[in-house]
């Protein structure tokens, strides 16, 4: 009995040290294959050494130790690689506009460039208690009142977005810490299964276009658990035109989130060229919001089925540099004007020289709670583009909070007249079909 018994811890104890050992070859600390990790030296070289040593063995872990600042250029992400920082470590953009070449957008080169990025690969993570920063500061101009000068650029747009996935499937992103992009911050094109859990996205209020999560294209989504704050979109969802191989984005589950933005806290839109459906955000809270739950259709692409449900939301007015008007429930469908710009003519697809936007129906909000210096607004440029838009115990507290004129509806991007000069009214419509508001409850209107 007594020898088993000794067989047994010793046959346990080999297994231990085996695993550990196992274990230990599949971490690749980046010190080991060169990164200085001092906060000056561009340490991009050693990191993808360890990205490419790991994912040539067949995966493992890339770490990056605690009380380190690693400076780096543009970094490719590979198959079964994690990407984990420890509390303290610090991956940080380089602010060197020059060294980033590729751009995040294919031959659209007017709309950021790639920092850390991943292409048709297969169970990529993120992880662990440390912060990858995006330096954005360093690529905006002059501060003005609620927003950075955009700085000047020519044949492209040299801001990085920090991380761009682009057709990964089994992708996770949990409670690392991100900040300060400087355009996009998680950007998810053609993606299949991803779970972000847990991260605080802490984006600078002040930057345009700094979206917190941009799921393009993308199925099987679930964001839960998240603090964002972004000076754009804090979640939105789109299917852009540079990337309609992967078709339609469907599948989402937002939960358990409290978000602030300077624009649109949780947005569908404004590109749109396939279809979004099966969408539902719940049990979030959204504070301090240019605009609080929108659906901004500006393509020939369709959304439907689409659910926003326990949500405690505060919307006040900012400046026009972004758009919205306090309006804390906001569903539109309007084309786009022929502009020869980024948010009208340069979203057409080749040959078509008008705007067109698709329709717009079963869009449900249900246990809403929302304080804003606005209304609702909820309309299409014709009576079919928005339709079955259902408020069931909808409260509505109009509160004035801002020196800016309220009862202004904003429609931009579009067609026309970019603003509806109302009376302040707790919903506001203009042509829609089957429209449901008997579970409003509104309040200082």
């Amino acid at each position: 009995m007594i020898r088993t018994t000794r067989k047994t811890f010793l046959l346990t104890t080999i297994f231990l040290v085996l695993t550990l050992l196992v274990k230990a070859q599949n971490v690749y600390n980046v010190m080991s294959y060169g990164a200085k990790g001092n906060g000056v030296a561009d340490d991009a070289t050693a990191i993808q050494k360890a990205i490419d040593k790991c994912e040539q063995n067949g995966g493992g872990i890339v770490l990056f130790p605690s009380n380190h600042v690693f400076i780096s250029g543009p970094l490719q992400l590979k198959s079964n690689v994690e990407l984990h920082l420890e509390t303290t470590a610090i991956l940080k953009a380089n602010p060197d506009e020059s060294i980033y070449k590729i751009s995040a957008f294919g031959k659209n080169e007017g709309e950021g460039m790639l920092w850390i990025w991943a292409k048709n690969a297969d169970n990529i993570s993120i992880t662990g208690k440390g912060c990858i920063h995006g330096n954005g500061i360093s690529f905006m101009g002059k501060e003005l009142g609620d927003s950075y000068e955009l700085k000047p650029v020519t044949n492209f747009d040299p801001r990085p977005h920090v991380l761009s996935l682009t057709d990964v499937r089994n992708l996770t992103i949990k409670d690392v810490t991100i900040r300060e992009g400087a355009y996009w911050t998680v950007h998810l094109i053609g993606c299949d299964g991803a779970v972000i859990d847990g991260i605080n996205l802490l984006n600078n209020l002040k930057i345009r276009n700094g979206d917190g999560i941009d799921i393009d294209h993308s199925k099987n989504i679930r964001i839960a658990n998240c603090h964002i704050t972004s000076g754009d979109d804090a979640i939105c969802l789109k299917n852009r035109r540079e990337f309609e191989q992967y078709g339609s984005c469907h599948d989402i589950v937002v939960t358990n989130c409290v978000m602030a933005s300077r624009s649109c806290t949780v947005k569908i839109g404004s590109e749109n060229m396939d279809s979004i459906y099966n969408v539902t955000v719940d049990n979030c809270i959204i504070k301090g919001s240019n605009r609080g739950l929108g659906i901004q259709n500006r393509d020939e692409g369709t959304v439907t089925n689409v659910m926003f449900s326990n949500i405690i939301l505060d919307c006040k007015l900012w400046s026009d540099v972004w758009w919205g008007k306090a309006e804390p429930i906001y569903v539109t469908s309007y084309p786009r004007a022929n502009g020869n710009n980024k948010d009208a003519n340069w979203r057409f697809p080749k040959g078509q020289t008008e705007g067109r936007s698709g329709e717009v129906s079963y869009i449900y909000f249900n246990n809403i709670v929302s304080t804003s210096e606005n209304g609702c607004f909820i309309g299409g440029d014709t009576i079919d583009k928005v339709n079955h838009v259902y408020l069931n115990n909808v409260v509505l507290k109009k509160i004035k909070q801002t020196q800016y004129d309220t009862g202004i509806y904003d429609k931009r991007p579009c067609r026309g007249e970019g603003y509806i000069y109302n009376n302040l009214d707790a919903v506001v419509a203009e042509n829609i079909t089957t429209l449901d508001t008997t579970g409003v409850k509104a309040y200082g209107f």
